[in-house]
């Protein structure tokens, strides 16, 4: 890990302006950091957006997959909604009958760690630029650190939910002398970090930049609220996550896209009244090759037919549910992120029907199972789902309104990367008590000759994590290999 830090500075960081664009080097000698950059407020904002473009692509020069690709495969390569296609590698195919093992490049956590090291150079210089820039004020540094600080969050979350324990890092690499050795930090510890980062992130993230694009497309006090939601649900800290959630629903900001032009409105257009936060950029569509050209690495799963997308009961030609046409059936094509390359559709990190899930969930795991089915009818109301995926629950049967929650999650967020982490999330409640739902999973998703296996991995929830890359063992002597990957 201590190379791949070390390596993001390196890379060019974009500016975001309304009239051009700027690159800037920051390069790894000695003092050049400071001495040569962290001048102005242009600058600070420049390597803000950094931290945000780094999102989108590897940076020039590196050559691995984009962090979105890493994102989506995390989440929904292990889970039920995708199967492999006629190029899935190898690799690949071992992850979907749990068999994976710590030569697998798919475990490579570098994308991950060159963004947190973009947001911890923000936080670790950008106070400094008070003193040479006087119209630097408290709150645009404020501001810029709270994005630093949900960036960093965001990161750390989808690697805690992947590998468990994982090195944290608070401080930029920026020189030689920054390199360290680190073990792994516990997945406890890491959250309780989280937790203290998103609340002083709350204190000073903007509630709006004054454009619509920007209040979609960079952290605002909403995005904290909403990741902090999510945190607290995993960590089974309900009261806190429904408090997080109410905030961004008393605020009136956000409300659910109708029918007509739902999924043009926001995944194309973007920007929508239903975003929290969504990954804006014109780019190279890193999913063109995943999952829509003729020699695609994944297809839709034969099981969304008949458990997912079900056609209406009343006239099975025809769907009227808005969310399947992310999903060409007859082909088993993903097209939620567009059949074009590039492609200008937004990935959507959180949006408001996921804090209605979120709270949902958490009301239905406290005692509120009347409002968590309100609001799992006003979604299926909005999208149009059909008869035949609704289930009559009884408020107080808190495992069966949790099993029609994480359906209609299913339907509501297909292919957004969150399938895995849902399902975990449902299995590892209240210590395991629900881990028939993973092991009805390898079951129903692993080669015939493999499941037995599976199924039995699956029983130790070490296995549930995948294991440290090789290399990131070689190289750093005070990280320990995953213990189900050491048997």
């Amino acid at each position: 890990m201590k190379n791949i830090l070390y390596s993001t500075c390196l890379v060019m960081m974009l500016v975001m302006s309304s009239s051009c664009n700027k690159w800037l080097d920051l390069q790894p000698r000695d003092g050049i950091t400071r001495q040569e950059f962290w001048k102005t407020k242009e600058d600070v904002l420049a390597a803000v957006s950094g931290c945000y473009t780094s999102l989108l692509a590897p940076p020039p020069g590196i050559g691995d997959k984009s962090l979105l690709e890493y994102m989506f495969m995390y989440g929904e390569l292990r889970a039920d909604m995708i199967a492999g296609g006629p190029s899935i590698t190898t690799e690949e195919t071992d992850i979907i009958n749990v068999n994976i093992t710590q030569d697998n490049t798919t475990a490579r956590w570098a994308a991950f760690y060159r963004t947190i090291n973009y947001c911890n150079t923000v936080l670790d210089f950008a106070p400094g630029v008070k003193a040479t820039d006087p119209t630097f004020t408290d709150a645009a540094l404020n501001g810029y650190v709270a994005e630093a600080l949900t960036l960093r969050s965001l990161m750390y979350f989808y690697l805690l939910r992947t590998f468990r324990d994982v090195p944290l890092k608070l401080t930029a690499t920026v020189k030689d002398t920054d390199l360290q050795d680190l073990p792994k930090t516990k997945q406890a510890d890491i959250l309780k970090q989280i937790v203290a980062d998103l609340k002083k992130a709350e204190q000073g993230a903007v509630t709006t930049y004054g454009s619509t694009r920007f209040d979609k497309g960079r952290v605002t006090k909403f995005t904290v609220n909403a990741l902090l939601a999510d945190v607290y649900l995993w960590m089974e800290d309900y009261q806190n996550c429904i408090t997080e959630c109410n905030k961004i629903i008393s605020s009136q900001r956000f409300a659910l896209v109708g029918a007509a032009g739902w999924y043009n409105n926001v995944f194309f257009k973007g920007s929508s009244i239903e975003t929290i936060f969504e990954f804006d950029q014109a780019i190279e569509n890193p999913f063109y090759n995943l999952l829509v050209n003729t020699r695609r690495r994944f297809i839709g799963s034969p099981f969304l037919s008949t458990e997912i997308f079900i056609p209406d009961d009343v006239d099975p030609d025809n769907n009227y549910d808005i969310r399947p046409g992310s999903y060409y059936s007859s082909a088993f094509t993903i097209q939620k992120y567009g059949i074009e390359n590039p492609s200008y559709v937004k990935w959507q990190a959180y949006r408001y029907s996921d804090i209605m899930m979120i709270k949902a969930e958490a009301l239905a795991l406290t005692g509120g199972g009347v409002e968590a089915l309100a609001l799992v009818d006003e979604l299926r109301l909005r999208r149009n789902a059909v008869n035949a995926t609704k289930v009559t629950v009884d408020p107080s049967e808190t495992e069966a309104l949790c099993d029609y929650i994480l359906a209609e999650r299913a339907r509501e967020f297909a292919f957004e990367g969150k399938r895995w982490f849902d399902l975990l999330r449902h299995a590892k409640r209240n210590n395991y008590s629900r881990i028939d739902i993973l092991l009805d999973l390898a079951a129903k998703t692993v080669s015939p000759t493999l499941q037995q296996s599976a199924i039995t991995k699956f029983r130790d929830p070490n296995s549930h994590y995948l294991p440290i890359y090789q290399s990131e063992l070689f190289t750093d002597p005070n990280l320990v290999q995953n213990p189900f990957y050491t048997k």
